[in-house]
């Protein structure tokens, strides 16, 4: 999906990768211990979690379709500063440090891969930090449920307390204030998947002159009916609903190696829909926390902190 790899490497990450079968509670890594492999999530869910003042912390939380290991211990070389442990029974691959080391340096498109996928995670983290650090209790959890569907009615709420900095007391309150707000019968669920289709597939908010009517008359709805799903589903109004998934995709095109070689940062807030400058850096700063400019210097940053440990 993100770069063609050669059938060399392939046959080199058939022949070296391993399978586990992890049970719930159980830990892969201690903390201060060392991480020897690269892990992917077939099935279950996984969580990092550091100890503090004799308090356990969750620091993130995984699920399938997503690589886990120790980004403080990368390639077992440090030791890891959180501990990897199982939420649920997880069925896992992995390729050993050791394997990776050697074939990057002799594989170019794993690195790129490699680079890619870290370039993600820190972007991930850094979103998840300013949440948690400036965010309300509030806004922490319908920051949460927002980014991660699913979640909350899967996974242990003391861990997802944990993580978003509160006590599982105030989660769960929370949790029912929003409850009435979040249920959404058949005909409801399916109103949203069609709004969100708009969004994501059709790419309606690179319309400049895209409006609540406009919306509305696209997915053959009323205003009324479009503004109550956007207020009471989707806790947004609407130009933050639009400017949500515009600032998203000028993240992706930013986050493409070599990009702002070709265009500005204005020119991809262009092409994303924004007609002004103020609207896009006020907007951009509304969702991501930061400027465009400390966005793009911050992943810059990433990548020659993985360089640095490579």
């Amino acid at each position: 999906m993100m770069y063609p790899i050669s059938e060399l490497l392939k046959d080199e990450i058939s022949q070296h990768l391993v399978s586990f079968q992890v049970k719930k509670d159980e830990v892969l890594v201690e903390e201060n211990g060392y991480c020897h492999y690269m892990y992917f999530i077939l099935k279950g869910a996984l969580m990092g979690r550091t100890v503090y003042n004799k308090k356990k912390i969750v620091t993130y939380m995984s699920i399938e379709n997503e690589f886990v290991s120790s980004i403080s211990g990368l390639y077992g070389t440090n030791v890891s500063k959180e501990e990897i442990s199982a939420i649920e029974d997880c069925s896992l691959i992995a390729i050993h440090n050791d394997v990776l080391k050697r074939l990057f340096l002799t594989q170019f498109d794993l690195n790129f891969l490699f680079r890619v996928m870290i370039e993600k995670y820190y972007t991930d983290a850094q979103e998840r930090t300013h949440i948690v650090r400036v965010g309300s209790a509030k806004e922490r959890f319908l920051y949460f449920t927002q980014t991660k569907p699913g979640y909350m009615e899967r996974l242990p709420l003391e861990h997802i307390a944990s993580l978003l900095d509160m006590k599982p007391f105030t989660l769960i309150k929370i949790k029912k204030q929003y409850a009435s707000k979040f249920f959404k019968d058949r005909e409801t669920e399916e109103l949203c998947i069609a709004i969100e289709k708009c969004m994501v597939e059709n790419q309606l908010f690179k319309d400049k002159e895209i409006s609540l009517y406009s919306l509305a008359k696209h997915l053959n709805f009323s205003t009324h009916k479009l503004s109550a799903l956007l207020n009471n589903q989707f806790e947004q109004k609407f130009m933050d609903f639009v400017n949500f998934y515009r600032i998203n995709y000028i993240k992706e095109q930013i986050a493409i190696p070599g990009s702002l070689q070709y265009y500005t940062i204005e020119t991809l807030a262009n092409n994303a829909g924004f007609s002004s400058r103020s609207a896009f850096y006020n907007a951009f700063n509304k969702v991501v926390g930061m400027s465009p400019v400390d966005y793009s210097k911050s992943l810059v940053g990433s990548v020659e902190r993985v360089n640095s440990c490579q």
